[in-house]
């Protein structure tokens, strides 16, 4: 962000707002580094250290929090917008609630607080509290208040103000409730990020045959043989139902540094939906905690798929690079998630593909736009394929290798952040499950998952999100096509 808008930011604020900035960056910032910042330019500075104003919707989260929307306006549009990534929390709800805590309170009860608390902060401490927000910090310094350590504020509050007491409480017992930092009155949160386009007609794909290569005349165009249709170039799905798709949808992390992940209602409906007309037993798990997924992955790796044609795993949480987080912030590895399916693991669906879609980011950077490199020359390409060789010996008879038949749908690449509506769901998933709706319509026997995974990726990458790009990315270990039509 530009330090003139910085600057301008900085000459509306008051000293209180920029207390109250400062105590809602505790934890992103250390401490100490924070308790010698008097005014809002340096406040910024520690937060461009920490890479944090690099998304502008961080600064906005700040502004609205602090009621300070006529500031929004020097602020980027896009930053407006109802999207929020699967990284780390920016701005925790736990701040948040304590600093609304703290607007609400009156001179009277927080005499009265400081009072009730002195013995246990010690007089010198209490006395150099002008205000909630001091209160709270001395009392996280002696181990009193913390993220998951709520019970001693709750019962002063109980004795001070029982509404107050009561937006501690329902913190505590936070299950499905919304994030505190919402968007902004005028953003409707029927606002749809993305302007899907209806479905094109499907054009004809060219290929050059490795044998043969037929050349037309641009006068009398020679369509060339049809191709043959191969059954053996395909996974076989002749079950009804399909097999299962299982959800891992964890959207609230009580207790933890991470946000709440509003929108990924959505998209869990979405999938459920989707992958029910494709022939497909969906279940979902909801919130539960790293070793939880683990424990359900390895149950469900020792189902058995005899009467099954594939699987379908989708994950809908915060991530990191390789991993996605339980509700409990432990991280579950991606390794993790795909062993309990191999065929050594789970013989019965050796052979079977095997789909996993991640919904989750996978690093803190951003993916910023550039122009596209020129396409290399033909010819280059040919040579440096003529340089590749073979590193094993040929295989004798049909096996099958443990990873073979795998599929794992990324909705970015290794450490980079991907996006989600609060809204309308995640970008990813939300365009998987419109290209899959497309598939299965298509009257077009190639119209495969590779295809639709292609699809996505050229979708997803147009767009902006936040001022930043996201590119999702496919690997896979398929060994055959796989077309899911409507059952």
């Amino acid at each position: 962000m530009d330090r003139l808008t910085l600057a301008h930011i900085d000459e509306e604020l008051e000293s209180s707002e920029v207390d109250a900035l400062r105590f809602l960056c505790q934890g992103l910032v250390k401490r100490k580094r924070l308790e010698g910042v008097k005014d809002a330019k340096e406040l910024f500075v520690k937060l461009e250290e920490r890479g944090l104003l690099e998304n502008p919707y961080f600064l906005y989260q700040l502004l609205q929090t602090i009621s300070r929307a006529d500031l929004l306006s020097l602020l980027e549009t896009d930053s407006r917008r109802p999207e929020e990534t699967d990284a780390n929390l920016i701005l925790s709800d736990y701040r948040v609630m304590l600093y609304q805590i703290h607007e609400d309170m009156t001179k009277e009860n927080l005499d009265k607080m400081k009072f009730l608390l002195s013995s246990k902060l010690g007089k010198r401490q209490i006395e150099t509290c002008n205000t909630a927000l001091d209160v709270f910090v001395e009392m996280e310094k002696a181990g009193l208040l913390s993220e998951t350590k709520l019970d001693e504020l709750h019962k002063i509050l109980l004795q001070l103000d029982q509404q107050q007491a009561l937006t501690v409480q329902r913190y505590i017992q936070r299950g499905t409730q919304q994030p505190q930092t919402t968007l902004p009155s005028h953003v409707s949160m029927d606002y749809q990020v993305l302007c899907f386009l209806p479905p094109q007609p499907t054009q004809p794909v060219l290929s050059i045959s490795e044998t043969q290569l037929n050349v037309c005349s641009d006068a009398e165009p020679n369509p060339g043989p049809s191709p043959v249709f191969d059954q053996n170039d395909y996974y076989i799905l002749s079950h009804n139902p399909r097999g299962m798709c299982v959800i891992f949808n964890n959207e609230d992390f009580p207790g933890t540094s991470l946000n709440y992940r509003g929108g990924s209602q959505r998209d869990e409906k979405t999938l459920h939906q989707v992958f029910e007309k494709l022939g497909f037993t969906v279940v979902v798990h909801n919130n539960l905690t790293a070793e939880s997924m683990r424990r359900e992955l390895e149950k469900l790796g020792k189902k058995n798929f005899l009467d099954d044609d594939a699987l379908v795993v989708c994950m809908l949480s915060h991530g990191n690079k390789g991993s996605v987080y339980g509700t409990d912030a432990q991280q579950v590895f991606l390794q993790d998630v795909t062993k309990p399916f191999t065929s050594g693991q789970a013989p019965t669906l050796a052979g079977k593909p095997k789909l996993f879609f991640i919904q989750a980011c996978q690093g803190s950077l951003y993916q910023r736009g550039y122009v596209p490199c020129p396409p290399r020359p033909r010819q280059e390409e040919e040579d440096r394929e003529s340089r590749l060789e073979e590193d094993a010996g040929p295989v004798h008879g049909e096996t099958v290798p443990h990873d073979a038949d795998f599929l794992l749908g990324m909705a970015t690449v290794p450490e980079c952040k991907s996006f989600r509506n609060t809204s309308t769901g995640s970008i990813y998933i939300q365009q998987l499950c419109q290209e899959l709706l497309r598939s299965a319509e298509s009257s077009e026997r190639d119209d495969d998952i590779l295809t639709v995974l292609t699809r996505v990726n050229r979708e997803v990458s147009k767009g902006e999100y936040l001022n930043y790009k996201q590119m999702p990315e496919p690997k896979y270990t398929l060994t055959k096509k796989l077309v899911l039509k409507f059952v």
